[in-house]
């Protein structure tokens, strides 16, 4: 029988918003309380999260979803968290993969990590603990390369701040991950569909144009600090040029 992950209350979880740097996480959890619990702490604290509730759906959305890290449960219903922690390693995903469990063994700590595992928690956890070692797994990985300081013109970004020659610019959570994506992207061109994958969740409406619009209020953010214009490229999507 599985267990209760969670040490504490859902206020203590949503009241946690200091994570060092926003990532997409793919949570694989077939619990429908735990998963929900694990995508609104993590969603609070400004992520990207989409869940699967079997090890075959994760690994099919980990295939075209550019996630930044993984949280897995090992007890799923069909391929256990081993396995897919093994299959992601085999065919060349190298996400940080923190794996959960109830299972407290050495021998089952030992099989996680040999499965290709970066760490392992046991169940049940403080909220805050999952909280410190992701972003502990992402500063040891090529994750946290992206956050490095980076310049584009002049455009500036410092930590998960975005500066336009020297002034911070005022951004929401997802301008802030569209307009980082688009400078680490320089001079190439961004489809809709590609921002959508990288920014939202797969259960983002295209037709509700939310890219377009996250664009326009950008455009006047920069516009205002007389930097540069986000240029569309008809029929293709959006583009900085340097």
């Amino acid at each position: 029988m599985k267990t209760s992950c969670l040490g504490g209350t859902i206020a203590g979880i949503l009241m946690r918003e200091d994570f060092e740097f926003p990532v997409k996480i793919l949570v694989i959890e077939d619990e429908p309380r735990v998963a929900e619990l694990l995508a609104r702490g993590l969603t609070q604290a400004q992520h990207v999260v989409d869940i699967a509730e079997t090890g075959a759906n994760g690994l099919m959305m980990a295939a075209d979803g550019h996630y930044d890290a993984a949280v897995i449960d090992v007890m799923l219903p069909d391929i256990d968290g081993f396995a897919v922690s093994h299959q992601l390693r085999e065919r060349g995903d190298h996400f940080p993969i923190l794996m959960l469990t109830a299972r407290d063994t050495v021998d089952d700590k030992v099989m996680g990590l040999k499965s290709g595992a970066d760490d392992y928690l046991t169940k049940p956890f403080a909220f805050q603990e999952l909280l410190a070692r992701l972003d502990a797994l992402a500063r040891r990985t090529e994750v946290f390369q992206k956050w490095e300081e980076l310049r584009v013109g002049p455009l500036k970004r410092v930590g998960t701040t975005i500066y336009c020659r020297t002034q911070p610019l005022d951004l929401t959570p997802k301008e802030f991950q569209v307009l980082d994506l688009l400078m680490r992207h320089a001079n190439q061109v961004l489809s809709r569909e590609q921002i959508l994958d990288h920014v939202w969740s797969t259960d983002a409406d295209p037709i509700a144009n939310v890219v377009d619009r996250v664009i326009a209020r950008l455009r006047k953010k920069i516009h205002a600090a007389h930097g540069p214009v986000i240029s569309t490229v008809r029929g293709f999507g959006y583009t900085i040029r340097v």
